[in-house]
């Protein structure tokens, strides 16, 4: 499989990452929160309520990171 892998062009293999990240996301159920996580939930979503910050677009984001490299 590994060898089957390096045939595929990087494109190719993003996209396939992105299908598996997605079909994951997707069944979310399957990928429970600890107690942890949702105490950390929580607080943000206190927090967002609290100042109504949207934040970034994610393509501002990602031009910031792309800069940065």
């Amino acid at each position: 499989m590994k060898t089957e892998l390096h045939n595929l062009s990087i494109d190719e293999r993003l996209r396939l990452v992105e299908d598996i990240w997605d079909s994951i996301a997707a069944d979310q159920g399957a990928l429970p929160l600890t107690d942890e996580q949702k105490a950390e939930l929580d607080q943000r979503l206190d927090i967002y309520e609290l100042d109504k910050n949207m934040g970034r677009v994610a393509d501002e984001v990602i031009d910031v990171i792309k800069k940065k490299l």
